[in-house]
């Protein structure tokens, strides 16, 4: 048991908490700062040292000054039904005002030195009400219609059959439609004109020109509809 009060301020105080996943390195820091008008020295221990890396683990905080520590804990498999039982320590002692090797000063030091703090570990998930936040967020979120630029997009104009535009394209159908009917029946005369035509490639022209006014007929058609 430390026969001294604990001199530095530790933030946090109590419990380290490490917030998951946990499926990478988590990483708190640890704050620790010097009131006094000495210098102190300070080592941070842990009851699971293959489970932690700790950066700095040890040194020496002058009159006044604050390090920060920070705890990193590896990666591992997290069961919520198993509490943390681990912990960590915090010793600290007074160095006189002209050290420089700290192994000598907690070499020389006595028992009745050391000031001790200790703080528990605390594992955290987020909650599931985190994220149903997160998602409500997201849903009240306005939707813009806008450029990659920052600009308003252009709304959708709706076919009108007012449009001079509109009643040429419906003019060009129906002009593409009659021609369809007038080969289809070009195409019927050729077919009874005997079998050699009907042998020979010319045949198929007018099937092969009703085709293609099919597929016009389906561009403009497409236009109108977009």
């Amino acid at each position: 048991m430390s026969k001294l009060e604990q001199i530095i301020v530790i933030e946090p105080p109590y419990d380290l908490k490490f917030k998951g996943p946990f499926t990478d390195v988590v990483t708190t820091n640890l704050k620790l700062k010097n009131p006094s008008d000495r210098k102190v020295c300070f080592k941070v221990k842990t009851t699971a040292p293959r489970r932690y890396c700790v950066r700095p683990n040890s040194g020496m905080i002058e009159s006044g000054a604050t390090v920060t520590v920070s705890v990193m804990l590896q990666p591992f498999d997290y069961d919520p039904n198993e509490k943390s039982k681990h912990k960590f320590m915090v010793q600290t002692i007074f160095a006189p005002s002209t050290a420089t090797d700290m192994d000598a000063v907690w070499k020389d030091a006595t028992p009745d030195d050391f000031m001790d703090s200790k703080l528990r570990c605390v594992f955290e998930l987020p909650t599931d009400n985190n994220k149903m936040d997160d998602v409500d967020a997201t849903k009240a979120a306005p939707v813009l219609n806008s450029n990659a630029d920052g600009t308003s997009a252009p709304k959708p104009i709706s076919a009108s059959m007012d449009d001079p535009e509109m009643k040429k394209l419906m003019d060009e159908c129906k002009r593409l439609q009659y021609d369809v009917g007038k080969l289809s029946d070009e195409n019927r005369q050729l077919k009874d004109e005997g079998l050699r035509m009907r042998k020979h490639s010319s045949s198929y022209l007018p099937s092969l020109l009703v085709v293609i006014a099919a597929i016009f007929i389906g561009f403009f058609l497409g236009k109108f509809v977009l």
